[in-house]
């Protein structure tokens, strides 16, 4: 199931997928009109001159010039495409390649200059005319026309699109979406029954007694997603407890241990082919994180975002302050989800033992960096503050709260440290009291 998975994310994100879809699509429409053609009367048409009234030259001619025409537009629209991917990976950061990569409509409108310049080329060859007997398919070419004029308004719509998506806030905004859908889909994430907060000291002591032995991957890779039930039938099938060793994002060499398995026998287990292949075909590696089950990865893309804007290079702290606030928006959607246990059991006992992303972990992600990289930057501090101010209204609990302290205390230590006037830090000291008073409410 992976392993399907994995493909279907990189055809997603590929620029020819969807393209020779509609290009097997023009080709039946094609031949599907030139079947209809010959099966019908033509005398009709002969009272629409207008669209039905060129000969076999004209028709070819149309046909032809419709043919370069497409062909040409699909070359410059590849042109725009490659410019603005290398565009967007200079200016913001390669990370986010991938999402215009998967663009719909980027792949639609390539798909559609190509795939009329296919259909004109099919209906070209049906046409005869003289020595050869007249057949003149009219309602093909006339689609053929059709899609011609459509084209001009695609090409117009391509442009305003490419435009558009270039814009930093379009950028930020487009990658906060897909990982609010990740955050939406993940989080509570379950995997059998989670163990309550008195059970788990138990269990790991379980799981702490049992004699481990270490499945290694086949491959290189980050890991992009894991197929949890296949994990919970091992553990079950081995009576035991399955250890993994890495996480969602996280990379793996071939080799090294995938998970460990344990058995509550207190036996040895034994590796084996069958195991290290059920094993290894529940986790889907790839050369690159994907966000679909990695929230951090998004949160990582945003934030790459905001230290290339920061960087002496661009130096542009309107992007970076865009991303902060997207990041604010996207940890206050976490501060109040309940983020799935590392420990899943079956009845009373231990059976996964997983490695999950904490609130922490997130935060720091998100922050820690930009922080350090708005060295004497009054505005970034500004806006990191208020979106610690944002997350802790959307949460009550005692830890994430001291995790949320701690960054402000931060933010306020490198504002003190780095910024050159009195009125600078006197702004800081003032949202950070802000800040404080929340906690007292």
């Amino acid at each position: 199931m992976n392993r399907l998975r994995a493909l279907w994310l990189n055809l997603d994100a590929s620029l020819w997928f969807i393209p020779t879809l509609m290009v097997a699509g023009a080709i039946l429409l094609a031949f599907a009109l030139v079947f209809i053609d010959l099966r019908i009367e033509h005398d009709w048409l002969e009272e629409y001159p207008l669209l039905f009234g060129a000969g076999s030259d004209g028709a070819r001619g149309v046909l032809t010039a419709i043919a370069g025409s497409m062909i040409t537009v699909a070359g410059l629209i590849f042109s725009l495409t490659l410019s603005t991917l290398a565009q967007v990976s200079s200016q913001y950061t390669p990370r986010v390649l991938r999402n215009f990569m998967s663009d719909r409509a980027n792949q639609m409108v390539l798909g559609f200059f190509v795939s009329i310049f296919v259909y004109c080329l099919i209906v070209l060859r049906t046409i005869r005319g003289g020595d050869e007997g007249s057949f003149i398919p009219s309602l093909a070419v006339l689609m053929g026309l059709v899609l011609a004029l459509v084209s001009i308004g695609v090409l117009i719509f391509f442009i305003h699109h490419i435009a558009s998506s270039i814009q930093a806030s379009n950028i930020v905004r487009n990658a906060t979406e897909e990982t609010e859908a990740a955050i939406k889909r993940l989080f509570p994430d379950q995997l059998g029954q989670e163990a309550g907060p008195d059970e788990k000291h138990d269990l790991l002591r379980q799981a702490g007694q049992m004699i481990w032995l270490a499945v290694p991957s086949r491959t290189n890779g980050y890991v992009q997603s894991v197929d949890e039930d296949t994990l919970m039938e091992v553990a079950r099938d081995l009576d035991g407890v399955v250890r993994m060793e890495h996480g969602i994002g996280g990379f793996v060499a071939r080799g090294s241990a995938l998970i460990s398995v344990a058995s509550y026998q207190k036996k040895t287990l034994t590796l084996n082919a069958k195991l290290s292949a059920r094993v290894n075909a529940a986790f889907g590696i790839g050369s690159q994180r994907t966000i679909k089950q990695d929230v951090g990865f998004g949160l990582r893309q945003i934030v790459d975002i905001a230290l290339k804007a920061l960087s002496p290079g661009i130096n542009d702290t309107t992007t970076a302050i865009i991303s902060v606030d997207y990041l604010g928006a996207l940890l206050a959607q976490l501060a109040d989800r309940s983020l799935a246990s590392s420990l899943r059991t079956d009845t009373d006992r231990v059976r996964v033992i997983a490695i999950r992303p904490s609130f922490e972990q997130f935060v720091t992600t998100a922050f820690d960096q930009i922080r350090v990289c708005a060295d004497g930057n009054v505005a970034i501090y500004l806006h990191l503050l208020t979106a610690l101010a944002t997350i802790k209204q959307r949460t009550q609990a005692p830890e994430r709260n001291k995790v949320l302290r701690q960054q402000g205390a931060l933010i306020g230590e490198a504002a003190t440290r780095t910024l050159q006037t009195e009125y600078e830090r006197s702004q800081v000291r003032d949202r950070l009291a802000d800040l404080w008073r929340l906690d007292k409410n």
